[in-house]
């Protein structure tokens, strides 16, 4: 006798006698040993199928062992509509809690993960298809009030087949009950993440479990408002293979990451890590200062077509390099959540020096195949949709933004015009003007044009030494100006985006030196430098009130291009 294991029917398992030792897996065929099949979580060893678990097993893989404590949730209506189908709500309630063993379809507990406290709501796929009733919408709430009442992450795992019909329009509205209780968070700042778990439909996925901070998901789990069957039937056309996976969702920019069940609780902590109140600032900030020129006397001058030349260099290390040198426990976060993402703008959360600190930049590449893939670096406008959502969560948990900036400019295809490229660059500038944290820019290789701008809108801009920054590309400008790009080198001239100038134009506060003849020909110590002087500059913002960061930015782009008074008086007496 045999257990199946299917990642995508309606029952991942069937239970069989504890004797059984062995069970077989349908998404594969293999047979596979139960002890280690339940060692690895369930999940199937040959093909990773995932099996469902039941809200009590999922509790015991993610928390620490012996910090759970069940959290009960008060009594709700049972039957508001009298309703009877084959046979009364009434008896298929009492049927789903004799084979779950549970009061309904949600478990509330409090535990840690890796150390770190949360609040946890689990739903059970066993009890009625984990559907959406007033005693799961309760529960739910309940969680978050909690996690509100004592300042703790909430963690929400979801899997459901839809609202619980028996109960009507009761059901339907604890959406709009669990959805405030969700903004409750995110008035008070408290960290929400929900666990996709297999299947996740209907009015689970259009409320709590898509509002979280951060949506990650278990491989294949299926999330979405309507069944694909019901779509199938509704618009008669074939559906896109592996359509409401957790991948096909995640290649669209939806949900933040697709993780194995194995790497679940160290993804966890590491974003529970960015939420703790005893976190500081720990670094030797004087290696910082020695790399900061802000005299431009003080700099070597170079043509500024040589500099260009050198802020292109493929050997010059990406946004992501330097993020990963740089941060511990860093977390990648995926997608604009409006149905598109755009691999050349990166973003996540990590601690910097045991600081928790988001991160933002523009991905280019090495060889060609990356830098195709990554769009050479230039940014769609769900790229900059995405940068915005994560401002956005940068503000909410009063993390400092480091954003690293190299592009030629932002994408200028047909797809970035046609979904508003021009309107998620301004959202973006008018959004760095609004962050009340410390927000330091810094210019890694090219800074071109308003796709540099939009993740420059600093509290301190920093510019690595032969890096440019410009308003146009040097080929751009001769193209338009002098009618041949064999004038770059006369352009980048003119434009003066050079360090040098750029410092003595005030567009950049300081200019970080990078080694030997550039950071092309030592990328690992101008990666350490230019984290050195980033530390320095960070906690030199740290101590500042979020209203004076706020002011102090905006006065200083208020500036730009203005006359000085005393310059405007000599000029009147000339």
């Amino acid at each position: 006798m045999t257990e199946q294991l299917a990642p995508t029917s309606p029952s991942h398992e069937t239970e069989m006698p504890a004797e059984e030792p062995w069970l077989r897996c349908s998404g594969c065929g293999s047979l596979l040993y139960r002890k280690r099949f339940v060692r690895l979580h369930r999940v199937c060893p040959d093909c990773g199928a995932h099996a469902r678990l039941t809200a009590r097993q999922r509790i015991a893989q993610l928390l620490d062992p012996g910090s759970a404590r069940e959290i009960p949730v008060p009594p709700t209506v049972v039957d508001p509509l009298r309703f009877i189908d084959s046979r009364p709500y009434p008896q298929r309630l009492a049927e789903a809690r004799r084979a779950t063993g549970e009061d309904d379809a949600v478990v509330v507990v409090t535990g840690s993960i890796g150390g770190r406290s949360l609040v946890m709501a689990v739903m059970d796929f066993g009890f009625l298809g984990g559907s959406l009733g007033v005693a799961v919408g309760e529960a739910v709430t309940c969680a978050a009030e909690l996690a509100l009442r004592d300042s703790l992450p909430l963690l929400l795992v979801t899997s459901s087949g839809g609202a619980r019909m028996q109960e009507g329009v009761l059901s339907l509205m604890q959406m709009a009950k669990t959805a405030q209780a969700m903004a409750a968070l995110d008035e008070a700042g408290l960290l929400t993440i929900t666990l996709v778990t297999d299947p996740t439909y209907g009015g689970v996925a259009a409320s709590f479990a898509t509002l979280s901070d951060v949506l990650l998901a278990e491989p294949k789990a299926r999330m979405g408002f309507a069944g694909p069957r019901v779509i199938k039937q509704t618009i008669n056309q074939e559906l896109p293979e592996g359509f409401q996976t957790a991948e096909f969702l995640r290649d669209r920019g939806l949900i933040d990451g697709v993780y194995p069940r194995a790497e679940l609780r160290e993804v966890l902590t590491r974003l529970l890590d960015i939420a703790r109140p005893d976190v500081r600032l720990s670094a030797d900030l004087e290696r910082g200062r020695q790399w900061l020129v802000h005299d431009p006397e003080q700099l070597e001058h170079r043509s500024a077509w040589d500099t260009v030349r050198r802020a292109r260099a493929p050997e010059r290390l990406t946004a992501l390099e330097h993020i990963r040198l740089w941060t511990s426990g860093f977390v990648e976060l995926l997608g604009s959540r409006c149905g598109s993402d755009s691999p050349a703008l990166v973003g996540g959360v990590g601690l910097l020096a045991g600081q928790p600190v988001l991160l933002l930049g523009q991905q280019k590449g090495h060889d060609t195949h990356e830098l195709v893939r990554r769009d050479f670096g230039m940014v769609t406008a769900d790229g900059y949709r995405k940068a915005l959502r994560l401002m956005r969560l940068a503000s909410k948990l009063r993390l400092p933004v480091i954003s690293l900036i190299d592009t030629p400019g932002a994408h200028p295809g047909l797809e970035s015009e046609e979904t508003g490229q021009a309107g998620a660059i301004a959202a973006c500038i008018a959004e760095l003007g609004t962050l009340p944290v410390p927000v330091i820019s810094v210019v890694t290789g090219e800074g071109g044009s308003g796709g540099a701008l939009a993740l420059a809108v600093g509290d301190r801009v920093l510019l690595s030494e032969h890096a440019v920054y410009s308003v146009i590309s040097a080929e751009g400008c001769a193209a338009i100006l002098w009618k041949t790009a064999e004038a770059a080198p006369k352009a980048a001239a003119a434009l003066q985006l050079d360090a040098p100038s750029l410092l003595r134009h005030g567009i950049v506060d300081a200019v970080v030196r990078e080694p030997g003849a550039g950071a092309h020909t030592d990328p690992m110590e101008a990666s350490i430098r230019l984290r050195d002087a980033v530390l320095t500059t960070l906690s030199e913002l740290l101590p500042l009130p979020g209203p004076r960061l706020v002011r102090e930015r905006r006065a200083r782009f208020r500036r730009y291009g203005r006359l000085q008074a005393t310059a405007l008086s000599e000029g009147r007496q000339r």
